[in-house]
């Protein structure tokens, strides 16, 4: 499983960038928000990855942020929902508008994108509601094209992190960021121990 990709921006078109890595190129199909956060030809560029296998196709979705996966694997998870269908809401709708608008019900949002009705909006915003929560927007590591959004799904590492940086005085936002750096560092599957000590060292840096 291809998780991350770090290499040089080789290219771009509509919906697809193509990231050198050690002279190979990987093509990565990928939401018009995350084409936007990424440089220009030659920049060296830090993609998350999901990848999807088929009977008849197998392809590398890409990311500008853990939190932009995050929600691709649960708006596919819905039923009728596909990866073109995830990648055209995330294309219309930030991270963090894709979360206040499954918290708060609002299907409208959700049906701007294309390709999305009403009736398939309202079983998005139904079925997310509980989870929107979960995965509240943080404000993501610059050096992407500015802010992204990155979620901390409830119960995780990062999440037991942030509440930590928090219990020992730092605001919530300060946290979030210094977690996001920590993740980024460290990767997505690191300890809460060695997430805090790292986070620790970010927040006050």
């Amino acid at each position: 499983m291809i998780a991350k990709l770090t290499g040089i921006l080789d290219d771009t078109g509509p919906d697809w960038a193509i990231i050198d890595v050690n002279g190979v190129g990987y093509l990565v199909h990928c939401s018009a928000k995350t084409l936007t956060h990424l440089g220009i030809a030659g920049d060296k560029e830090v993609v998350h990855t999901e990848m999807q296998v088929s009977e008849t196709d197998q392809r590398l979705i890409g990311f500008a942020s853990a939190g932009e996966r995050a929600w691709f694997r649960l708006l596919t998870a819905v039923q009728g929902v596909g990866s073109k269908v995830a990648l055209a809401i995330l294309s219309a709708l930030s991270v963090e508008e894709l979360q206040r608008a499954c918290a708060n019900g609002d299907s409208a949002m959700v049906a701007r994108a294309n390709g999305v009705g009403p009736k398939l909006a309202s079983r998005i915003v139904n079925e997310l509601k509980d989870k929107a929560g979960g995965l509240a927007g943080l404000s993501g590591p610059a050096g992407m094209g500015g802010d992204i959004g990155v979620a901390v799904p409830a119960g995780s590492a990062s999440a037991d992190a942030v509440s930590a940086l928090q219990n020992l005085g730092f605001k919530p936002p300060v946290a979030s960021m210094a977690v996001a750096r920590a993740v980024e560092e460290l990767g997505e599957d690191a300890g809460l121990n060695d997430l805090v000590r790292v986070a620790l060292k970010r927040a006050t840096a």
